[in-house]
């Protein structure tokens, strides 16, 4: 393979998944604009959060199983196609359900990327080439979350909201000729013999995933609808019954094989630790950004871009944290590290409780700071699941892990929603002003989010504590 080949190979990964991952963050200080210009109420707003990531969720585990069944390079074109048309659509929805819409099919189009890429990754490019292109990838991920909230401020006070999604269409169009030009066809009898061997040890069955994926959307639903029409209303109480008996079904046809590779996995301590804790540190984080736009706007009167650049704290604490935590890692322990971010994340939500009440840039700065050192300290309980897992279960693990992290963030939105909507209810009931109702449930949603990543630190000293070696007599 040529150098040249190599590096188009390396761009086709790149510039994809730069593109999903920067859509996750890119849209958040656009927020207060995006509801205001299409009048959106507060759970249409969340929706329209919350449809990306339970999108792309709900499909990953079907993207893997595309990547392997219909081949990698077929199923990364598909993706870039439906993310660059999708967001082409978005950036000219004149409506809430379009553009919800919209989103739901940006996340579908992620997750049919994020595993065909890494796939090409993992097959398409040499051995010795392999470790330089993750390296690559990842500073490409980590470059999008930190530019994401300054790029959004940016762009929605100077251009208007839509051009956030409308510059995923140039991303888009270079990275479908790229991948054209770049990634070779495959084979179709490349493994053949061994894909037909492993299946039914290394994927889920198609019912099973519909199923989660219902009582996924079903449970979402019912968090976010509920404070608005009640949570003992019909159209509440009925998909959530729906939503109960998926799970069910989901929990009694998987556990009904004890050999199925996900039973396999979630008897491993550290693999089932790890996905419990990032969970937990999804549902805090995730839901607390999206009301910390809101609040730092429509509260504090920051100007989006100013918005944006108050959040890259958190970026820029956890990217410079994180070239330490190795070190860290093998001085205390991946238990003892991952538990003390969990408890530092916790600490910077409270610190930024009670900073928000001071109103000032400065009083949210330190707990902010904290959010960012604190999660990238808990980055090695992610290493230590998928180190966990078999290696023929590593591609399950690895869409697991991944589903559980998007999952995480359409739950905290809807979880701490639920917290912020009723606080400021409660707030508003006793003569509170707009402004000052919003600040009580924002600090109630802080406060509930706190509580949630702390109780990930027990569970991450139990769940990723290494096994001590047996010594001699």
């Amino acid at each position: 393979m040529s150098r040249l080949r190599g590096l188009g190979i390396l761009v086709a990964v790149i510039l994809p998944s730069f593109m999903t991952a920067l859509d996750n963050t890119i849209v958040t200080v656009a927020f207060p604009h995006i509801q205001e210009e299409l009048t959106l109420s507060d759970p249409g707003l969340k929706w329209v959060a919350a449809m990306y990531p339970l999108a792309f969720s709900s499909f990953l585990l079907l993207g893997g199983r595309c990547a392997d069944s219909r081949g990698r390079r077929p199923t990364l074109l598909w993706g870039i196609s439906l993310f660059t048309v999708s967001s082409l659509l978005c950036g000219l929805s004149t409506s809430g359900p379009a553009l919800i819409a919209c989103r739901g099919l940006q996340g579908v189009g992620a997750a049919l990327i994020t595993p065909a890429s890494l796939a090409v990754l993992s097959h398409d490019l040499l051995p010795r080439a392999r470790n330089t292109g993750v390296s690559a990838l990842t500073a490409a991920l980590s470059t999008a979350l930190a530019c994401g909230p300054v790029i959004s401020g940016l762009i929605t006070e100077h251009l208007g909201w839509t051009w956030l999604f409308a510059i995923n269409v140039p991303l888009g169009v270079l990275s479908l000729l790229v991948a054209v030009a770049a990634i070779p066809q495959s084979s179709p009898r490349d493994g053949a013999a061994d894909a037909v061997r492993e299946a039914p040890r290394s994927t889920v069955p198609l019912p099973t995933l519909a199923m989660a994926c219902l009582f996924f959307g079903g449970f979402a639903y019912c968090l976010i609808e509920g404070p608005r029409f009640g949570f003992t209303a019909m159209r509440i109480v009925v998909p959530g019954m729906m939503a109960l008996i998926c799970a069910t079904a989901v929990v009694v046809t998987v556990s009904s094989d004890r050999n199925a590779p996900l039973v396999e996995l979630l008897r491993r301590r550290a693999f089932a630790g790890g996905i419990v804790t990032q969970l937990l540190w999804g549902l805090g984080v995730t839901g607390v950004f999206f009301f910390t736009s809101q609040f730092l706007q429509n509260v504090l009167d920051f100007s989006p871009t100013f918005a944006g650049l108050a959040l890259t704290p958190v970026a820029s604490a956890l990217l410079v944290t994180a070239v330490l935590v190795p070190r860290m890692s093998r001085r205390w322990g991946d238990d003892r590290v991952s538990a003390g971010g969990l408890l530092l994340v916790a600490l910077g939500l409270l610190l930024v409780a009670r900073g928000s009440a001071a109103g000032g840039f400065a009083d949210l700065l330190p707990g902010l700071t904290a959010i960012g050192i604190g999660s990238a300290m808990a980055v090695p309980l992610t290493t230590r699941a998928l180190e966990s897992a078999p290696v023929h279960t590593s591609g399950m693990a690895a869409g697991l892990f991944s589903a559980t992290r998007e999952a995480s963030g359409v739950l905290g939105i809807a979880v701490v929603g639920v917290i912020v909507t009723y606080g400021q209810h409660a707030a508003a009931a006793t003569g509170a002003d707009a402004d000052g109702a919003f600040l009580a449930g924002y600090q109630a949603g802080l406060c509930t989010a706190a509580v949630l990543v702390a109780i990930g630190a027990p569970v991450a000293l139990c769940g990723l504590r290494r096994p001590r070696p047996r010594t001699g007599v």
